[in-house]
C-alpha cells in the first residue's frame, strides 16, 4: 500500500527559476490511487507531479500514499506520515469525509495541510486554522455558480447528491443562489451505482432541470442510466460530475451538459496552456480540474518555499498566503479564512475531433468568495 516515489523520477530541482530553496521540502501526499474515485487522485496526483517536474528542483521529496476512500485508513496514513516520515506539509486528499478525518488531528500537530481538492464547510468557517490552506474551492463554490447559471433558464430543478459532507455542502450551495423552486432534494448512497429508482422519481417530479453532484463512478453510472431512460430533461452539475476524467467513460451521453467550475482547459492564460500541453505530453490525456488544482497546488508551494525555511512555520505561512504564482485560473488570491477569491465558468460538453472535452461558454461569478469566511476567526 505505502509507496515512496522514487527520487529519480518524482524529485526535482530549484522550485522557481533562479531561486535555490532553504532546505529540502518533504511533502506528504494521501490520495485516493485504487477503487471507483481512483481517477480523481491519479489525476490531481499527476498534476501536482507535473509542476514539481516541469520545475526542476531536486530539493522536495514527495511520500504518496493510496487511501482507498476509507477514512480510517487515512487516519492511520497520516499518523505514519506525521510520526514516521517527519514529512513538513501535506496534500492530497480528495473526499471530504476523509478530509475531516485527517485535516484537524494533521493540523493539530502544526503540519501545514493544503487542500487540493476537498473544501468542507466546517474547515472554511469555524474550523478554520492558520495550518489550514485550501487551494482548490470550498464545497459550495462550483454548485453555487450553477445555482446562479440555472436561474437564466430553469424555473424547477431536481437536484441530487451523495449523503457525505462535500454532498450536502454541493445542494446547500446549490439553492443558496438558485431563485426557482425546487421539483425534488435527494440525498443518495455515497458510491451509488444503480439509479433506477432516482430515475424514476425525477421522471415523476414535473422539474424542468435536473442537477447531480455525483462524482467519479458515481456520476458515470448515473448519466449513462439516465441517458437510457429517455427522461430527457437539461442535465446540469458541477464540473465533479463531468470532469475530463469521467468523460470518456461516459461518452456521448454527456453532450451539451453544462457544469460549472474555476478552470477548463481552453482558459486563456499562458500558465494553462504550459500546463494543458505539458499534461497532454506526460500522460497522454487531457487534464481535469483534480490535475489543474494539483498543479497549482504544488505550484503555490514551490513559490513558498523559494521564499521562506518550511521550518519557519509563520514566515512560510505567510509566503503561502501570499500565494505569489501563476495559476492555471489566472486570477488568484487567498481570503481571510485561506480558501480562494476566483471567478467561475460555465462550461459546455462537447466532441473536439474525437475527444469529449469542455468549453467555456459564460462566466457565473468574478472573484467569487465562499459563504463561511465570516466565521472563521484567523
Amino acid at each position: 500500500m505505502r509507496k515512496i516515489l522514487a527520487a529519480g523520477l518524482l524529485a526535482f530541482s530549484t522550485g522557481v527559476a533562479g531561486q535555490a530553496f532553504a532546505e529540502p521540502v518533504k511533502i506528504g501526499m494521501i490520495t485516493t490511487l485504487s477503487g471507483g474515485g481512483a481517477g480523481l487522485g491519479i489525476d490531481a496526483r499527476d498534476g501536482f507531479m507535473l509542476a514539481i517536474k516541469q520545475s526542476g528542483n531536486t530539493e522536495i521529496e514527495v511520500v504518496t500514499e493510496d487511501d482507498a476512500q476509507k477514512p480510517e485508513l487515512a487516519v492511520q496514513i497520516a499518523d505514519k506520515m506525521v510520526q514516521s516520515d517527519k514529512v513538513d506539509l501535506m496534500t492530497g486528499i480528495i473526499w471530504s469525509n476523509l478530509a475531516m478525518a485527517v485535516v484537524p488531528a494533521v493540523t493539530a500537530q502544526d503540519v501545514i495541510y493544503l487542500s487540493l481538492n476537498a473544501g468542507p464547510s466546517a474547515l472554511a468557517g469555524a474550523g478554520c486554522g492558520p495550518n489550514y490552506f485550501n487551494v482548490a474551492y470550498q464545497n459550495d463554490n462550483f454548485h453555487e455558480a450553477m445555482g446562479e447559471a440555472a436561474n437564466k433558464d430553469y424555473k424547477k430543478t431536481f437536484i441530487m447528491a451523495p449523503n457525505y459532507p462535500a454532498g450536502k455542502d454541493s445542494l446547500t450551495g446549490f439553492k443558496r443562489y438558485y431563485k426557482g423552486e425546487l421539483a425534488g432534494e435527494i440525498y443518495t448512497k455515497l458510491g451509488q451505482t444503480d439509479y433506477a429508482a432516482e430515475i424514476a422519481q425525477i421522471r415523476a417530479s414535473g422539474a424542468d432541470s435536473v442537477f447531480i453532484f455525483l462524482p467519479g463512478g458515481m456520476g458515470i453510472a448515473f448519466t449513462k442510466q439516465y441517458a437510457q431512460s429517455g427522461v430527457g430533461l437539461p442535465l446540469l452539475g458541477p464540473a465533479f460530475s463531468f470532469s475530463q476524467d469521467v468523460l470518456p467513460a461516459i461518452g456521448d451521453a454527456a453532450i451539451g451538459v453544462k457544469n460549472t467550475a474555476s478552470w477548463a482547459p481552453d482558459l486563456d492564460n499562458e500558465t494553462n496552456k504550459t500546463f494543458v500541453e505539458g499534461f497532454k505530453a506526460a500522460y497522454d490525456r487531457l487534464p481535469s480540474v483534480y490535475a489543474a488544482q494539483g498543479y497549482d497546488t504544488a505550484n503555490l508551494i514551490l513559490s513558498a518555499a523559494a521564499k521562506a525555511s518550511v521550518k519557519d512555520k509563520d514566515a512560510f505561512r505567510a509566503a503561502l498566503k501570499e500565494a505569489d504564482f501563476n495559476s492555471v485560473r489566472g486570477k488568484f488570491s487567498f481570503n481571510t479564512n485561506n480558501h480562494p477569491i476566483q471567478d467561475f465558468y460555465v462550461r459546455e460538453v462537447v466532441k473536439d475531433g474525437d475527444t469529449l472535452t469542455n468549453k467555456i461558454v459564460g462566466t457565473a461569478f468574478t472573484d467569487h468568495k465562499d459563504a463561511y469566511a465570516e466565521e472563521c476567526k484567523m
